[in-house]
């Protein structure tokens, strides 16, 4: 998965869920918990995501993470070429599916020409003496 996708992921689950810890953006995203880190890291070194700490009790601090304004941007921005990016694939998939498909028409239709050929073939081998040439071997008609 390209880094901006990530990036974007990070940006939609923060602004969801900014009480997320990194192991459970880890999970959310299908990312190692690295993986997670560095993103979470270049987001707000980049001034697109600020890191806050609360303490709930006084030996333990917990962290929210929330988007800047900067950050609300770069999402709407990601999120536009995510979906460039999206239709540009999915018009390639379509092209490739309408020339198999048309390719497969086309095989069918020689498909059933090419029978009708060989019936049409075997029908025409009858002889004057009454014997038949099918499949390139000789029978007397049963009388």
């Amino acid at each position: 998965m390209p880094l901006q996708e990530i990036h974007l992921q990070v940006l939609r689950a923060i602004e969801q869920h900014p009480d997320l810890t990194q192991r459970q953006l880890a999970k959310v995203l299908g990312v190692s918990l690295g993986k997670a880190h560095y993103c979470l890291k270049a987001l707000v070194d980049k001034g697109l995501v600020k890191m806050g700490n609360f303490s709930h009790h006084q030996h333990k601090l917990e962290y929210a993470y929330l988007l800047t304004p900067k950050g609300l941007k770069s999402k709407a921005q990601l999120t536009v070429h995510f979906l460039e990016r999206k239709m540009a694939e999915y018009e390639i998939l379509k092209a490739e599916l309408e020339s198999v498909v048309a390719q497969g028409s086309e095989s069918f239709r020689n498909q059933g020409t090419e029978s009708k050929q060989v019936t049409e073939s075997n029908q025409a081998t009858e002889n004057h003496s009454g014997t038949i040439a099918l499949g390139g071997g000789l029978k007397s008609p049963s009388k």
